[in-house]
């Protein structure tokens, strides 16, 4: 074999050696998936977002709920038996809230038990998903996060907060504008939490979590970990299953760098 061969082999082979890559972890996952399924009998419907690198310019694309998710998710749901149970595993930092509210809604309506597990984080939109579960399961260390709705790049509550601070005659017209759909927002928001947590929590619970939740008290990104999510009595349990942890380590972020965390890949006991 001349060097011009083993030349072209070796193109052929590091062209080819991604694909297989992404074809072996794709290949895991579905047998992971499968495991899983068997020993909890239900259906398992993955939702994981990771920060896109993109190889051209560089510059990093973040993905979050959307409409396409919200098809696929729902599509997903009709696609099983309303007997059979759901699991819905999260990994996101939120999204729209209309594609939230349909997966929501979807979840709501199916008739056997679902129970959505948060490994990492489920911000926002994310909890607003959450909330319409029977059962949320959490790692030790994973949190949830506010659902007050976000006008542009302001809080509603702020928004309606500086307009009480002035007269009238201080507030220019888009203020009022944006105070006038920041006040419709918290309203509607509100609205939808009390209607997913119906029917699984008693009215008092309910009307407190939606309280705490959508009104401002915390800051958009304020991580609400296992234990304030059982304070605020949410159905919450942090005994997640080992195959579902290790299913995140399939979904592994994609990096053109080395990695800032590094160990050994082996457990220690």
């Amino acid at each position: 074999m001349s060097f011009w061969d083993l030349l072209i082999f070796f193109i052929i082979a590091s062209s080819l050696q991604p694909v297989m890559k992404q074809r072996m972890l794709e290949s895991a996952r579905q047998k992971l998936i499968a495991k899983i399924e068997k020993k909890r009998g239900s259906r398992v419907i993955l939702l994981v977002h990771r920060q896109e690198t993109m190889s051209f310019l560089g510059f990093p694309v973040y993905r979050y709920i959307d409409i396409n998710d919200s098809e696929e998710v729902i599509r997903a749901i009709n696609m099983t038996d309303p007997s059979i149970p759901l699991d819905i595993i999260l990994h996101t930092p939120g999204g729209l809230v209309l594609a939230s509210l349909q997966i929501a809604r979807a979840i709501k309506r199916h008739k056997s038990k679902v129970t959505v597990h948060i490994p990492h984080y489920a911000m926002s939109g994310g909890t607003l998903i959450a909330l319409a579960a029977d059962e949320i399961v959490m790692c030790e260390d994973a949190v949830l996060g506010p659902v007050d709705p976000q006008i542009g790049e302001f809080p509603a509550v702020s928004i309606l907060e500086v307009v009480k601070q002035k007269t009238l005659n201080e507030i220019d017209d888009k203020t009022l504008i944006l105070a006038d759909i920041a006040r419709k927002a918290l309203k509607q928001t509100k609205d939808a939490v009390l209607e997913l947590l119906s029917d699984n929590y008693p009215e008092n619970i309910a009307q407190n979590i939606a309280k705490e939740l959508v009104e401002g008290k915390y800051t958009h990104d304020f991580p609400i970990t296992y234990e304030k999510a059982k304070e605020l009595g949410l159905r919450v349990r942090c005994d997640m299953d080992k195959e579902i942890k290790q299913l995140m380590c399939l979904y592994p972020q994609p990096v053109n760098k080395k990695s800032s965390v590094d160990y050994l890949w082996i457990p220690k006991k």
